[in-house]
């Protein structure tokens, strides 16, 4: 049965990949374009150390960043050690004792637990007295009613949506819902800034949120915008004061966008980006590559291998820690890197429950290179992104499935 399901699965998706090779080509096209606007030159390769002053490939990279974002600024940097990181910046960066943080998307990630303050922790936004509020999604859309009473009610400074579905059972949020609840929340108050986690949902559409009014937006450059080639760092893009108000936290007020050594990573950046609509067509390839078979198993699914895809992630709902576990260890044992590590469940920095983690990727913990994970749990999901070649990833998912299957 599993070989009739792989051998079909290359007629049954050809229409579906072909949708994903347009936006691939449309994303191409605004990355050539923004590095022949800014006019990158082989100079801007060059590294800078200790302050970094005067880093001119460092400061067309953002101008870079910028123009693909159709946005006014962009802070890019390596210093940034991940997305939770260029989230972090930007809470801090634009809110103060006594302002309110909202979420649209209901609870942010777990790694934001200790950032907002679920847990007390001494440093978090809430120990700043800084006031969180939460609307939960309805029915995996935004509820604009009660977002609207809140609005009305409460003074709200800043509006945070996560768009991937992190460690959820809820559908992941595309453009066009951005777009809708962007324009109600500006007709209730133009003033609230609004955010976007942006992170696994770079370039699998044709636009980006701060085209759609998002007035500051962040993300990782381990997962889709590093193509597999930045080996760290992360971004901040949006509109111009906000952006600056986030350098002055990464950096020091007053220095802002001045300081901030590249230590040679401009070249690597650079080149990441340029692969990164190819790299993240393959990711979302192998994700529906995997949902067809696992569907076709009799597997729980989401989204299913023929839904609208918002990110690179790919969720299977094992609801089973034994098989959840064996399918982890086995994209593992199956990765170009660290395969004969026996992956464990273990704690993890930023997580309350135990994690089953595989990575086998050349950049510790980059998601783009086809990582799978998931916490210990019910109802004990994998959540699967990424993969540099559909290829590679098609071999490594039917290898961990016929695991899985024996």
């Amino acid at each position: 049965m599993l070989d009739k399901i792989i051998a079909s699965s290359s007629r049954d998706l050809e229409k579906i990949f072909q949708k994903i090779d347009q936006i691939e080509e449309k994303n191409s096209e605004k990355i050539l374009d923004a590095f022949i606007t800014n006019n990158i030159c082989e100079t801007d390769f060059n590294s800078t150390t200790g302050y970094g002053y005067n880093d001119l490939g460092r400061d067309k990279i953002e101008k870079v960043f910028a123009s693909i974002f159709k946005a006014e600024s962009s802070l890019v940097r390596s210093q940034f050690i991940s997305g939770t990181h260029a989230i972090a910046t930007t809470f801090f960066a634009l809110l103060r004792p006594g302002d309110t943080l909202l979420s649209i998307s209901g609870k942010p990630y777990d790694t934001l637990d200790s950032v907002i303050g679920f847990n007390d922790n001494s440093s978090s936004l809430k120990s700043f007295n800084i006031k969180y509020l939460e609307v939960e999604l309805k029915d995996n859309d935004f509820d604009y009613q009660k977002i609207k009473d809140i609005l009305q009610e409460e003074k709200i400074k800043m509006i945070t949506i996560q768009r991937s579905k992190g460690y959820s059972v809820r559908e992941s949020l595309s453009i066009d819902k951005i777009a809708k609840v962007v324009k109600t929340i500006k007709e209730v108050d133009k003033n609230v800034i609004i955010m976007v986690d942006n992170c696994y949902c770079e370039l699998v559409s044709s636009r980006e949120p701060t085209e759609v009014g998002v007035d500051i937006c962040a993300g990782s450059l381990i997962k889709n915008l590093g193509g597999g080639i930045a080996p760290n760092g992360g971004y901040i893009v949006g509109r111009e004061d906000l952006v600056k108000l986030c350098a002055e936290r990464l950096n020091v007020p007053g220095q802002d966008f001045e300081v901030g050594p590249s230590l040679g990573q401009n070249k690597s950046i650079l080149e990441g980006l340029y692969l990164s609509p190819m790299v993240v067509a393959n990711a979302l390839k192998t994700s529906i590559y995997t949902a067809y078979v696992f569907e076709k198993l009799g597997y729980k699914v989401s989204p299913k291998y023929d839904d609208e895809r918002v990110d690179i992630v790919q969720n299977i709902i094992f609801e089973d820690s034994e098989k959840l576990i064996k399918y982890v260890r086995s994209i593992q044992s199956n990765s170009k890197i660290d395969s004969n590590a026996i992956i464990e469940p273990s704690d993890m920095p930023g997580y309350e429950d135990k994690i089953i983690m595989a990575s086998g990727s050349f950049t510790q913990g980059s998601s783009i290179e086809l990582s799978c994970d998931g916490p210990l749990r019910p109802p004990y999901i994998a959540y699967q992104q990424g993969s540099l070649s559909y290829r590679y990833g098609k071999i490594i998912v039917t290898r961990a499935i016929k695991d899985l299957c024996d």
